[in-house]
């Protein structure tokens, strides 16, 4: 039998796509260092679960499909203590960032509409877009330029009839880049110009190192009513199993229409929404002490692949992921190498080859993401075992 355009002209998640190998090589005694998913282990703070051990209901019932009370208040005092001015009505809760996002493109794209997106990009947004009969459009960035964006010029020549919003990570994932206040304003003033939504996805919102400015796109008075918020306590609590997280809009009427797809769905879980709602108790120096660990991860990783003979990168000033372009013939083919062939006192490393976060053909076929998520020591020993397995691999360039 016949199965949908939609789901097979949907690409496979390269961040997961490979997991079935590294399993098999687990399997096979191996120890894998897993650099290729965002999966913190910096521990989620005691408040979440101190508040689901004293969930007292004799019934689990269903929430309302825009999220319990508790929870909505919860995010409004977090973008409050920010200068953002939701209030509750602004605010639907999801499954997470990744509802957020396919809820988002659902309600402001039909069928055939485009959607531009700094590339490389989260794969999700592109797997979405697939999924529902959006387009992707790709603003190219590039490494040596810091995956800034080009000039305002440049963005407009891919405009169409059909364009209808423009979906950006800040910081990003999973190049880590920081959009300058200059380009956020450009942006906004890009949206403006052509009647755009700007889909922000700012789940990485708290980690910047370097001293390096941020600004939210939920701060510009100008473009309030054309800016959609998609966030997560994933990354930011280190949450990522709880699956909550949320759409903040100050367009009334997308946030209606939204809600119809909350209501076609039910409800997120109600013991999540309990548990997350308790995280406004997390204090700052909880994000210090995460912030402060995250940078040294970093620093160990990037300043390791400076050393590496053919391994071209840039310092990340964001979030918790690194690109690298690595003196190969092709990015797959080495992490699968790496875990099926290859091991250094039989231990051996996994990335995310780079090519599923682009959508130009051809673009980060050599690259691979690497995410800093492991504690010092393991990231040491991964980039041993990589520097090691660049040596020995039979497809180097």
């Amino acid at each position: 039998m016949k199965l949908s355009n939609r789901i097979t002209s949907m690409q496979e998640s390269p961040i997961r796509k490979l997991v079935p190998i590294a399993e098999k090589a687990k399997k096979n005694g191996k120890k894998v260092y897993h650099l290729n998913i965002g999966q913190p282990d910096i521990k989620t703070p005691k408040f979440f679960f101190d508040a689901v051990k004293n969930f007292d209901e004799e019934v689990l019932a269903y929430s309302f499909s825009q999220g319990i009370p508790e929870l909505i208040n919860s995010f409004t005092k977090y973008y409050n203590d920010y200068g953002i001015d939701f209030k509750p009505e602004d605010i639907l809760v999801t499954n997470g960032g990744s509802e957020a996002i396919l809820f988002t493109l659902l309600a402001v794209c039909d069928d055939g509409d485009e959607v531009l997106i700094p590339e490389p990009f989260y794969t999700n947004y592109n797997g979405f877009g697939r999924e529902i009969g959006v387009k992707v459009k790709p603003i190219t960035t590039k490494a040596e330029d810091g995956f800034h964006l080009p000039k305002k010029e440049e963005i407009e020549k891919l405009i169409s009839p059909k364009t209808k919003a423009i979906l950006l990570s800040n910081p990003g994932n999973p190049t880590g880049a920081i959009y300058t206040k200059e380009e956020v304003y450009m942006l906004g003033d890009i949206a403006k110009e052509n009647d755009l939504f700007i889909v922000a996805d700012e789940v990485y919102r708290e980690f910047i190192y370097d001293g390096f400015d941020y600004i939210s796109f939920g701060e510009v008075a100008e473009i309030e009513d054309r800016v959609v918020i998609t966030d997560s306590i994933s990354k930011r609590y280190s949450a990522c199993g709880a699956r909550i997280g949320c759409i903040a809009s100050k367009n009334k009427t997308l946030i209606k229409q939204i809600l119809k797809l909350c209501q076609g769905r039910l409800c997120v879980p109600t013991i999540e929404q309990v548990g997350a709602a308790a995280l406004t108790n997390v204090t700052k120096d909880y994000f210090d002490k995460v912030v402060a660990e995250y940078k040294n991860r970093r620093d160990v990783v990037y300043n390791a692949l400076k050393q590496m003979d053919g391994v071209l990168c840039e310092k990340p000033h964001g979030a918790f992921y690194i690109i690298a372009k690595l003196p190969v013939d092709d990015a797959e083919k080495f992490v699968v190498w790496l875990l099926e062939e290859f091991d250094l006192d039989n231990e051996t490393v996994m990335f995310a080859p780079a090519e599923g976060f682009y959508a130009t053909e051809g673009l980060g076929r050599d690259e691979v993401r690497m995410s800093y998520v492991l504690k010092e020591e393991d990231l040491k020993r991964a980039m041993e075992i990589l520097a090691e397995g660049l040596k020995a691999y039979p497809g180097r360039k």
